[in-house]
């Protein structure tokens, strides 16, 4: 990568060609520019050099201190027109000016416009007057010239620059959402993929750890005990395995598969599997259901799946004795009910994250859900929007 040229550098360039180009205007015989004699008719020529080298030092301020930089030039040309004026200090003093406003402060520029219109107008009124004749003007032309005209010029360069900040500024606050909006992707698919993860196994691998433990509990096992045991492991191990290809399926439908089998999509529709794996784990479920027969948006129906099942698992976990399960569907929205007595100890084991998982299932699809002891009774509650989700599109 190639090193940038240092600002300094190119201010000092500026600053040494302006005093070389003064030099040969000086050397040429452009020494005296308004006036036939100096004020002073003793003064050699050579002192012009002098404001015209205080007035290419000005350059190097033009970054530093660019309002300095003009004051001391004002001086300068002050001196250099009573000594006679030289084209050369003029012409540098353009460049002071120009600096001035692409570099110094809003006021600045503001300042310089004003003022040296001002200024411009009333040398064209002296030299009228002074002059006796409209020919004045020039004095008021000479004015504009020097200072008025480098300073629009300035002032032009200075708002495309401040422009292309702008611009510069809003493309990188775009970048910087973009990389924004691609991490929170990211995140919200990894948050998804470890809720799909978690409804899929954890409920399969608590079964499994749970009659693993009964078993290894019992102090002289019967073989009927052990065979039970066994089975209730492999049914669950099978059921995750389907559920695990199932979510895997569903994954892929974002990354352009194709659509799953809707007959092999978790829904309401296998509520009376999840009864029965409930029951066979050791739950007993009464069941109250109403309007199963509806048709429900996807999203709906694999997030009613999910809550059912997360919610009988949670029955399990926390409560003990008989659960009460209520699935109501109708044309608004699906309301899913959850209630069994607490343990008699008043725990409530596990993690959280299914719980977790299940809010905000339900808050994606604009729904609610609550859960916790209730009047000495586990309960979960939760509504899912219909016509929302429809309207979504989801």
């Amino acid at each position: 990568m190639t090193a940038r040229w240092p600002s300094w550098r190119t201010d000092l360039a500026i600053s040494l060609v302006s005093f070389v180009g003064g030099l040969v205007l000086y050397a040429a015989g452009g020494w005296r520019m308004f006036f036939g004699a100096s004020l002073w008719s003793d003064a050699p020529h050579w002192v012009l050099l002098v404001p015209m080298t205080v007035m290419a030092g000005c350059c190097l301020l033009r970054r530093l201190a660019p309002g300095t930089a003009e004051a001391i030039g004002l001086v300068a040309l002050a001196a250099d027109t009573l000594l006679g004026g030289s084209l050369g200090t003029a012409l540098i003093f353009t460049q002071v000016v120009y600096d001035a406003c692409v570099y110094g402060r809003p006021w600045l520029w503001r300042a310089n416009l004003y003022g040296w219109v001002a200024a411009s107008v009333l040398a064209a009124a002296a030299g009228v007057v002074a002059s006796g004749s409209w020919r004045g003007v020039v004095l008021g032309l000479v004015v504009a010239l020097i200072a008025v005209l480098p300073t629009v010029t300035g002032i032009s360069v200075r708002q495309y620059r401040d422009q292309a900040r702008i611009q510069r500024q809003r493309a990188e606050e775009t970048a910087r959402l973009a990389a924004w909006e691609r991490r929170q992707a990211v995140a919200d698919e990894r948050a998804r993929m470890a809720r799909e993860l978690h409804d899929v196994v954890a409920n399969q691998l608590s079964a499994i750890a749970i009659h693993a433990t009964a078993v290894l509990s019992a102090p002289d096992p019967s073989p009927q005990l052990v065979r039970q045991a066994v089975t209730q492991i492999r049914e669950s191990s099978v059921s995750g395995l389907a559920e695990m290809r199932r979510m895997i399926g569903l994954l892929r439908e974002d990354g352009g598969t194709g659509p799953a089998d809707p007959a092999t999509r978790p829904g309401l529709a296998s509520l009376p599997q999840l009864v029965a794996q409930a029951r066979s784990d050791g739950l007993a479920v009464e069941v109250h259901t109403g309007g199963l027969d509806r048709t429900l948006p996807v999203s709906v129906d694999f997030a009613a799946h999910r809550i059912v099942r997360e919610s009988l698992a949670n029955a399990w976990k926390h409560g003990a004795g008989a659960a009460v399960l209520r699935v109501d569907v109708d044309a608004d929205r699906v309301l899913i009910e959850t209630a069994n007595a607490l343990r008699p100890d008043g725990s409530t084991p596990g993690s959280g994250h299914g719980l977790i998982g299940m809010r905000e299932r339900a808050a994606l699809l604009g729904g609610t859900l609550t859960a916790g002891p209730e009047d000495g009774r586990w309960r979960l509650r939760a509504s899912l929007p219909v016509r929302h989700t429809e309207e979504a599109g989801l």
